[in-house]
Formats: structure tokens, sequence, C-alpha cells
């Protein structure tokens, strides 16, 4: 490849590239599914900003392309709400998801707030599901969101290890 890919907080300067690459991304998923009308989706510019403002978010960069991303926050219960980890189609498969689910990972584990990590998935996303669990997350809840999807949340304590399977 020529570049390493480095990871760094997410700024206001990143919302348009980020927001490019969610709609890229996430048209799988909606192809999976069958319904184009999904959040990421349709999530504005101006949401996306406030989302960066009031949490966590962290990119991975290629140069200065933005090909990854990652976003959540703690809630007052103590939980770690990680979103929408996303990664260019053409830099999957690279381990750039994983670095970035540990990174924010270790970002809120630094919040003594922070008690356990969660994160949510379709039913189907068995890529998505393989690399929660690869890294320690187990499902919890199950939710029918339409006739055809179903959202699978998993947790893990914030103290857990994860753990990595070879294929």
């Amino acid at each position: 490849m020529g570049m390493s890919v480095t990871i760094s907080a997410a700024t206001a300067q990143d919302a348009e590239q980020i927001l490019k690459l969610q709609y890229l991304c996430y048209q799988g998923e909606a192809a999976l599914y069958g319904d184009y009308s999904i959040e990421p989706l349709t999530q504005t510019l101006d949401a996306l900003r406030a989302e960066l403002s009031g949490g966590h978010g962290l990119v991975a960069r290629l140069g200065d392309e933005v090909v990854a991303s990652v976003r959540g926050g703690v809630d007052a219960s103590g939980t770690a709400r990680i979103a929408k980890l996303i990664v260019h189609p053409r830099m999957q498969r690279h381990g750039i998801g994983g670095r970035l689910l540990t990174a924010i990972e270790e970002k809120f584990a630094a919040d003594p707030a922070a008690r356990r990590f969660q994160l949510f998935t379709g039913h189907r996303s068995e890529g998505n599901l393989r690399l929660y669990r690869s890294h320690g997350y187990v499902p919890v809840a199950t939710e029918q969101t339409g006739p055809a999807v179903s959202v699978v949340t998993l947790e893990k304590e914030a103290g857990a290890r994860a753990y990595v399977r070879s294929a």
C-alpha cells in the first residue's frame, strides 16, 4: 500500500468525508435488509457534526483520506455505546475495523464512568457479528425492528480482554 493507516480523533473538518464514507459503507447493509431508509443513509451533515461534538469519534486515515470511522458516547448508566463502525470497502479485511474498535474501547476505558461496552448490528450482518465476537462481545438481546430486520445487541464489560480466534 505504501502508506500506513493512522487513527486519530475525528474533528468537525472530517464530517463531510465521514458522511460520504458512511453513505458508501451502509449501501451493503441496506441491500442486505432491503431497507434504504436506515438512519446512517438518511443522517444529515448537521446531525453528524452534532454527534461528533457531543461524543467520541475516531477516524482512520490513509494519507489525507478518511478510510474508516467509529463514534460513540458513555451514557448515565455507565454504558459506552459504540456506533457506526465503518471501513471503506476497498480497505476491509485488513484489520482496520478491529483497530478502530480497540482504539475507541481504550478511549472509553479511560472514563471512570464506563462500566461496559455495547454495540449493535443486524442479525444477517455476519462479518460484523464475527468481528464483535472476536473482540469479546456477546449477544445480550435481539429486537425485531422491521419485517425483515432484527437488531442484535452485544456487550462486554469494560475490563474484559478480547480474544481473537483464528479462522
